[in-house]
């Protein structure tokens, strides 16, 4: 019988940083694969080119082919019209890394920072079909077989994270582990250009000169310069709990919850309230991984079960960490997904910290940004600020919009910058088109869009109905502040970060179930 060939060692780490799902491990092993083929990961210039001619496993051989055919697409020029352009990218959730893709695919050098050092978030993220056929042409179903598996719209968010840092790595993207984004330096009568702070600081980023930044930074909102609506509807308080999947013929059989709520299922939710005390607004279940679970809870009905000690109107001391008793939380939440689904007796899933994965989460405020990008220029330099994902549009978490509002958000963010990087470029032609999408952007859902979605591509048209037909919201003037325009500037300059961040209040008056109702 004739003796198998023995797997090469790099053979054996490219595997390894496939199944790979930790952080750290896959750049570690990313930096050992790039060591043992001679390949410099610092070099951004040809990597790509570089790691393909001398990587030739079979599944790197796969995503390689791929990531041609989506690089192939005349939008990207063959990846020269953004050639020796420099890219920041804050934020290295789905978001963040699948702009850096986008970015990295048009040529741009792309460095992405990320203050979190593990991918520790188990929650499942619903995928319209659009997100399934783009990450399939990406190469998720080479890296993660179970991806988008019979009929799994799903994932959780931090295998969809190690599927497009892998292939970020692949495309030459540098991504800066345990880094955090301070400010934006400007200009200086020296020559340099647009460069960051951030903490700690890195040699390397300090000395690049910036062609466009792109916030991906949910919450955060580090990028100055952009306005907020804030919209406070009536009290609304989420869980999320995640339990462990065996993959035994019980953990199959338990069927899927798609969006449960009070005013589809008045029965479903009147018995859970009769038989064990737990009032819930909506439930869904989606199995992965894990079995996970995300539910409204109504707040008397988490005081009566010692959830929350003591009852208050301000949110943040109604939430605060003395005042919620993990444990009740724990038992709430158990009780309300084995009576909605008949899993029996499961596990609760244990997080990094070695704590139980739930969690009690108030999503009665919700962001929206009143401007998707901006162009500044100072000493005849340009900068392209743009923001997406959760600090775009926060979404409202039953409508499953989140990620996939995300991609198509840094989709435009990525054409828009080509279009920047275009000889002849107007940037008021720029920020109009941007901004037109942002006028639709909270009434797009899977089935607004164009039917084609094979064909989706960065460039809008693609992917958005009537696009031509719509108007900014805004006199996008006022977007583009460039010192050689005066006209154009719009806001004050503050210290060394540039811009101010003005915020607008809006209260609503809609119930949850209406909320519940319109999104879903």
């Amino acid at each position: 019988m004739a003796m198998s060939k023995p797997t090469s060692s790099v053979e054996q780490l490219f595997t390894k940083f496939c199944n790979s799902i930790s952080f750290p491990e896959i750049q570690q092993l990313f930096d050992e694969i790039c060591t043992q083929l001679g390949v410099d990961p610092n070099q951004q210039d040809g990597f790509y080119p570089a790691i393909k001619q001398s990587l030739k496993h079979w599944k790197a051989t796969s995503l390689f082919q791929l990531l041609d055919d989506r690089s192939s697409l005349p939008e990207y020029e063959g990846g020269s019209v953004c050639a020796g352009r420099r890219v920041l990218v804050v934020g290295a959730g789905p978001v963040g890394l699948r702009g850096a893709i986008e970015l990295a695919m048009l040529g741009a050098k792309v460095d992405l920072v990320e203050k979190r050092t593990e991918f520790t978030r188990n929650n499942c993220l619903h995928l319209w079909p659009f997100c399934i056929t783009d990450l399939r042409n990406l190469g998720a179903k080479v890296l993660y077989s179970r991806f988008a598996y019979g009929t799994l719209e799903h994932i959780s968010t931090k295998f969809l994270q190690s599927i497009l840092l892998k292939i970020s790595l692949l495309l030459g993207v540098k991504v800066h582990r345990g880094v955090s984004f301070d400010e934006i330096v400007e200009p200086t009568e020296t020559g340099a250009g647009w460069r960051v702070t951030t903490t700690p600081q890195i040699a390397s980023l300090s000395s690049y000169d910036f062609d466009a930044i792109i916030a991906a930074d949910g919450n955060k909102r580090t990028l100055p310069g952009f306005r907020s609506r804030v919209f406070r509807p009536k009290l609304a308080l989420g869980i999320t709990i995640n339990f462990v999947n065996n993959n035994t013929a019980k953990d199959s059989a338990v069927k899927e919850l798609g969006g449960l709520s009070v005013m589809q299922c008045s029965d479903t939710f009147a018995t859970l309230t009769t038989d064990h005390g737990i009032e819930l607004e909506n439930i869904i279940y989606f199995k992965n991984e894990t079995h996970y679970f995300v539910m409204t809870a109504k707040k008397a009905s988490l005081i009566n079960k010692g959830v929350i000690k003591k009852d208050s109107k301000d949110v943040q001391e109604l939430l605060k960490r003395s005042n919620v008793c993990n444990e009740a939380l724990a038992d709430f939440a158990d009780e309300a997904a084995t009576s909605c689904s008949g899993l029996q007796n499961p596990e609760i899933v244990r997080n990094h910290r070695g704590e139980k994965d739930v969690a009690l989460f108030d999503f009665t405020t919700m962001h929206e940004s009143e401007n998707a990008s901006r162009i500044v220029e100072r000493r005849g330099k340009k900068l392209l600020l743009c923001v997406a994902g959760d600090t775009l549009l926060q979404p409202f978490w039953p409508s499953g919009t989140g990620c996939n509002r995300g991609f198509l958000g840094v989709f435009d963010a990525a054409w828009m910058f080509r279009g920047l990087c275009s000889e002849g470029a107007d940037p008021i032609k720029l920020l109009e088109e941007r901004e037109s999408i942002l006028t639709i952007f909270p009434q797009i859902f899977a089935h607004t869009l164009q039917k084609d979605i094979a064909h989706y591509s960065i460039n809008p048209k693609t992917r958005y109905r009537g696009l031509n037909l719509i108007k900014p919201r805004m006199d996008v003037t006022q977007l583009y502040d460039s010192d050689s325009h005066p006209a154009t500037a719009s806001m004050p300059m503050v210290g060394r970060v540039g811009f101010e961040e003005i915020g607008v209040s809006h209260d609503s008056s809609d119930s949850e179930e209406e909320r519940l109702s319109t999104e879903n």
